[in-house]
């Protein structure tokens, strides 16, 4: 989830309490399993089940009878249904971009002066001790992800890279291809980069260098449908044989009946990938909500099953030399019901618009000086290597957190989700109030002390 405003969070909650159905009529459908008696009922309801998953309960549905889910719902076979809701899950994106002309390809240009992001939680110190992430495999759950980019080509399995996205009307192909999206930005490419970008001779280094990503499409230019989050996350968990699912996506709803059945049917895709030893991390979200004292309304998929959220730190006027990288930042939401550790995600509260000038290998980079309070990673540009963005928000926290459990993933191998989130959140520096702490959850995520301890 990348920065949007709190009047973005309540048009997402509109857009679901009015129950607008994607293109197709589809419905999420949720039961105890999911087999050949469930599969009979939506037929006799008038439906055609397009995606359904045994040990999950939950099914995607679509009908165009306008009674279906009267008719879906009796007798029992089917416990919950509601109709499918395409929302935007990442809001406007605040970003600036790094023109392709300022890339020196003779070194990773930007990571010792410019990318604090993995210096803050001691990820160098970790790859000194021999763990990068390799052989550990992270999903990207998200936008378009640009495979081809420069730094990210030789990370990313594109035989396993899927889409979810529905064609739309017309059938645009880049909305069901897994590398394109909308724009120069696009938000997946930035998250892949935080996670693994390569460390190579080129621009910016990822936390877990050495990790594999599977790209899996759930969203086009921020937006997608339940139905397609949630197969998102059953493949990655399954087929797509990940280790960790990253989410940088959230929205605010009300707890109304939809909504009750759509998160319940996120919280079985979660819960299902936990069972199958897969760990889903997701962005604690952007609105500035202490979700302890807001009993009206979820965020999801923060707030969904056995994952745990992120929440997000940055430092403020780093331009100047300040290097308060567990600032909490000026955006993230917080609580202690949600929140398991925090993680860079950047700020951009810095006042004013004077510039700052940071040396960038042989030269030195101008740019407004709250720009470089945000998080530099790859983006998708306008050349065939590719180019780079600062973005901050949870969405950029969260893959943080992801590319350290990669990490502990990779020095142990057969760890269980359980103690895959334990040795995260064990290991991060407790910060704020001692032990939980609303703002921290467990504390600031710490890459040496995770393989080291």
């Amino acid at each position: 989830m990348s920065i949007f405003s709190k009047a973005g969070a309540v048009a997402c909650m509109a857009l679901l309490a009015a129950g607008t159905a994607q293109a197709g009529e589809r419905y999420v459908l949720t039961a105890s399993t999911w087999g050949k008696l469930q599969a009979a009922h939506v037929a006799a309801a008038g439906g055609k089940v397009r995606f359904a998953h045994a040990g999950a309960g939950v099914a995607v549905v679509e009908s165009s009878n306008p009674q279906f889910l009267s008719q879906v719902l009796a007798g029992g076979v089917v416990t919950g249904a509601a109709l499918d809701v395409e929302v935007d899950w990442t809001g406007p994106v605040r970003s600036v971009g790094l023109e392709e002309q300022a890339i020196d390809p003779s070194n990773d240009t930007y990571y010792s002066t410019i990318q604090w992001a993995p210096q803050s939680i001691g990820a160098p110190q970790a790859w000194s001790a021999g763990y990068t992430g390799r052989g550990v495999r992270v999903a990207v759950i998200d936008g378009g992800i640009y495979g081809a980019h420069a730094d990210l080509a030789a990370n990313v399995d594109a035989a396993a890279g899927r889409s979810f996205v529905s064609a739309g009307e017309p059938a645009d192909p880049c909305r069901t291809a897994w590398n394109c999206d909308t724009g120069t930005f696009w938000h997946g490419t930035h998250v892949a980069g935080i996670v693994a970008a390569v460390d190579n001779t080129i621009g910016v280094v990822g936390i877990a260098p050495e990790a594999t990503i599977v790209p899996v499409k759930a969203l086009h230019n921020g937006s997608g449908s339940f139905g397609a989050i949630i197969q998102a996350i059953l493949y990655a968990a399954g087929p797509g044989n990940a280790d960790i699912i990253n989410m940088s996506l959230g929205a605010v709803f009300p707890r109304n009946d939809g909504a009750a059945v759509l998160t319940s049917a996120l919280n079985r895709a979660v819960n299902t990938a936990g069972r199958l030893g897969v760990l889903v991390v997701s962005s604690a979200g952007n609105d500035g909500l202490d979700l302890d004292h807001l009993g009206n309304v979820i965020v999801t998929p923060a707030e969904s099953g056995n994952g745990l959220a992120v929440s997000s730190t940055g430092p403020l006027g780093f331009g100047f030399d300040e290097t308060n990288f567990t600032r909490f930042s000026s955006y993230s939401n917080w609580g202690t019901s949600m929140v398991t550790v925090a993680a860079p995600g950047g700020d951009f509260a810095y006042p004013g618009n004077e510039n700052c000038t940071l040396p960038v290998g042989a030269g030195t980079l101008t740019r407004p000086c709250w720009v470089f309070d945000m998080v530099l990673s790859t983006a998708r540009g306008t050349t065939a290597s590719g180019s780079y963005s600062w973005a901050a928000g949870t969405s950029m926290s969260a893959p943080a957190a992801s590319a350290v459990a990669a990490l502990i993933k990779q020095r142990f191998p057969n760890i269980s989700v359980g103690e895959l989130k334990n040795r995260l959140a064990q290991s991060a520096d407790d910060l704020g109030k001692p032990g939980v702490d609303p703002y921290y959850g467990r504390g600031f995520v710490n890459a040496y002390r995770a393989v080291t301890q």
